[in-house]
């Protein structure tokens, strides 16, 4: 049995998000066999040698988990900065994405396939670039953290101005990625659009974010299709 997860964006290891995350892995760690987290599990990452309590908290969770599972992370689109050395700290492992399992099931954050949203894709680019990654890595844990919040302001007042549709995924992008790639099945973050969608090629699973409840997708053995759940947070 293996768990898909995406879109905590954690902030605040006192959070009920972050403590009903602590619990889930906890508990699912010892009887899944990996647990892949998709993209967004921080609300922004300043970089691996982030100090603050989030990155000392996640840190000791996911070691804690990475013990009795395999954990996989893949970057999103405020993750990005999340580096090896946390992951060998953690005992994690990181993926590419997209990343394609033995069973045919294609894993990806998701905002690769938001083509529509040409000015997003052209500041992902430059994001996932080693020279503007080692710029910025360069820099002081203070600037990074200026940085960040400019950032998040920006993307902010970017998103209120553009259409509903913009922000979702490109369906021409996801048939074409899938049919590529001989994809069974698409699981997938980023949107905040949780669902199952049926397409020419199999199913298409769209995680939700950890906002008024958490969601993941549980699959019981490979080729099985995944169960979509969504579980109240903890109090």
């Amino acid at each position: 049995m293996r768990l898909f997860l995406s879109d905590l964006h954690l902030e605040d290891p006192a959070s009920t998000v972050f403590r009903s995350f602590s619990e889930l892995l906890a508990r699912e760690s010892a009887h899944v066999s990996a647990i892949y987290l998709l993209g967004d599990l921080t609300e922004v990452w300043v970089g691996d040698d982030d100090d603050g309590a989030l990155a000392v908290a996640l840190e000791e969770v996911l070691r804690q988990a990475a013990r009795h599972c395999r954990i996989f992370l893949m970057h999103g689109n405020r993750d990005f900065l999340l580096g090896s050395a946390f992951a060998d700290r953690t005992g994690c492992t990181l993926l590419e994405d997209p990343h394609t399992l033995d069973d045919h099931t294609l894993l990806s954050h998701g905002d690769a396939f938001c083509t529509d949203d040409e000015a997003y894709q052209q500041m992902r680019t430059l994001f996932r670039s080693r020279e503007w990654q080692q710029d910025i890595l360069s820099r002081s844990l203070q600037e990074r953290r200026a940085l960040a919040e400019q950032l998040r302001a920006e993307s902010s007042q970017a998103n209120a101005n553009k259409a509903q549709n913009i922000m979702d995924v490109s369906l021409r992008e996801v048939d074409r990625v899938a049919t590529a790639g001989g994809s069974r099945r698409i699981i997938h973050g980023h949107t905040h659009r949780p669902g199952r969608h049926d397409r020419p090629w199999g199913r298409r699973y769209v995680l939700g974010a950890w906002e008024r409840c958490g969601w993941l997708a549980r699959q019981a053995e490979p080729g099985s299709e995944p169960e979509l759940i969504c579980f109240p947070l903890r109090d």
